[in-house]
């Protein structure tokens, strides 16, 4: 620790943002860099405190508690400090592939972690990660790295999220020729469609595609195993597969009206939108400093002027938000079934549990900007969709709801009778979580499920009940955070080296 009064004597201090009305004027991220000299002071807020909890990931409540891929936090904080970027940059990749990824989209659990936290605001480990990975490109220290020796052996990775791009990396690193097969036209899964541009911009991914396709990675585009490219092909080819397809079945919500046009899965909006977007290249002529609106493109679905409805929260639910603000949509809801946090960790919600508290994200700071409040109603529930003449959705029923304890002491949500009331709705975007993996390709394998329709691989070995078929990520655990993914892919990738190579683990 090189400035040991460091936590006592600097406030914590993120990067600014750009203002709501002129980021929704484009599809740029929107945080501005920090200067190097605040940086190095963020970093020496860093305790070094004995027992580091936001380096050990681990699952308290159900929730993520410190780093899943086991940051070397405390080490790099320093690093940063005394201005030693490039060592700083060889700690974090140590165990992150993808820094330059979770240092934009990870929730940052390792911060809800942070022992300074306990009664001041914690250290800002996720920017000063994404500082760390963003100035190795800016002064050329990431390059390529292939292996120097090649196994002969064959592996495919189904899959190019960051689980399977993780186990990819790895698996070539270890000199095994690997092979990533993606359904999509571009590479990249979840980090590519299923994260809009503001939060993580698709050079970032492209960046890190042609890193690995340097090193000696293939990846095959818009080919679909178990429909365009047969399941027994793929065992007859490779001497170890590796399923990171992800858990991209969403939950529905079958109400009364659900038929209706105009009604889509939240992933169906984001996706038709990221691609629309890339195939327009209008990213390439994005003003500096935004635009009175965004550069023009067709979307297969379009928020443009219309009264949006998102169902759910989490980020998925404030992707569209975000999303249908640079539509420039009419007005804007999100029904939330859950209570609204509080400002501060109730009781039962101790360190180093994940806060559960109040947040304004990007896209309901965009839309309270715009409109004058969190779009967020809590408590409430969809109880039916209703149609106009034309049988496309125009308003939705909802009704508040309270949650109780059953016969079988589980809370549950119970309608609050009088509640009542009609919405709006020219669109509505169902974000409501995912259910587990699709069914084609693990029906094609014959995979095992488990319970919950996730295939059935313990963690650690990850291996499937085929001989030499393994999986990991989502498709493995459920839908999870893209740092748990990386996690994944990165035991995944030892476990199918152990494989290759008669090792035990």
């Amino acid at each position: 620790m090189g400035k040991p009064t460091g936590f006592k004597e600097i406030q914590r201090e993120v990067a600014h943002d750009r203002s709501p009305a002129e980021r929704i004027g484009d599809w740029n991220e929107f945080h501005f860099p920090m200067p190097e000299e605040k940086l190095r002071a963020q970093g020496a807020r860093c305790m070094d405190c004995g027992v580091p909890f936001c380096q050990t990931g681990t699952l308290i409540s159900g929730m993520a508690s410190g780093c899943p891929v086991y940051n070397l936090i405390p080490e790099w904080n320093d690093l940063i400090y005394r201005g030693l970027w490039r060592e700083a940059l060889d700690r974090l990749h140590k165990t992150n592939n993808f820094p330059e990824f979770t240092g934009r989209v990870c929730p940052a659990p390792c911060e809800g972690s942070c022992v300074l936290g306990i009664n001041e605001p914690p250290v800002t480990i996720k920017s000063n990660e994404c500082a760390i990975i963003d100035k190795g490109f800016s002064e050329g220290w990431v390059n390529p790295k292939p292996p120097s020796v090649r196994s002969g052996k064959k592996v495919a990775v189904v899959g190019s999220g960051p689980a399977g791009l993780a186990a990819a990396a790895e698996l070539n690193g270890s000199g095994h020729w690997v092979t990533v097969f993606e359904r999509a036209d571009r590479i990249g899964g979840l980090l590519m469609y299923g994260i809009p541009n503001p939060k993580l911009d698709k050079k970032v991914v492209d960046r890190r595609v042609q890193l690995l396709a340097e090193e000696g990675i293939k990846f095959v585009t818009n080919t679909e195993v178990g429909q365009n490219y047969p399941a027994e092909k793929l065992l007859k080819e490779f001497d170890a597969v590796l399923l990171c397809c992800g858990a991209t079945k969403p939950r529905d919500l079958p109400i009364e009206g659900r038929n209706l046009k105009g009604i889509h899965f939240a992933m169906e909006f984001l996706e038709a939108n990221t691609k629309a977007l890339l195939d327009s290249q209008v990213n390439a002529e994005f003003p500096p400093n935004g635009a009175a609106h965004p550069p023009r493109f067709v979307a297969e679905i379009s928020a443009e002027g219309k009264a949006v409805v998102v169902i759910g929260g989490g980020d998925t639910g404030t992707d569209c938000v975000g999303t249908a603000m640079r539509h420039r949509c009419a007005n804007i809801a999100q029904l939330e079934i859950l209570p609204k946090p509080p400002l501060e960790r109730a009781a039962d919600n101790p360190w180093p549990e994940w806060p559960k508290v109040y947040r304004l994200d990007y896209g309901q700071e965009e839309a309270k900007a715009a409109f004058g409040s969190d779009p967020r109603q809590f408590l409430v529930t969809a109880k039916k969709f209703v149609g106009d003449k034309l049988n496309c959705v125009k308003e939705i029923l909802t009704v508040g709801i309270e949650w109780q304890k059953n016969d079988r002491g589980q809370f549950v949500p119970k309608e609050v009778p009088g509640t009542e009331k009609t919405i709006p709705a020219d669109l509505v975007l169902l974000a409501m979580g995912f259910l587990g993996p699709e069914d084609t390709l693990l029906s094609a394998l014959g995979i095992e499920r488990d319970g919950r329709s996730n295939v059935k691989a313990e963690y650690g070995t990850f291996a499937t009940n085929i001989k030499g078929v393994f999986s990991a990520g989502d498709m493995r655990r459920g839908q999870s955070l893209v740092v748990w993914a990386i996690n994944e892919g990165r035991g995944a990738a030892r476990a199918v080296d152990a494989y290759l190579t008669c090792t035990k683990l």
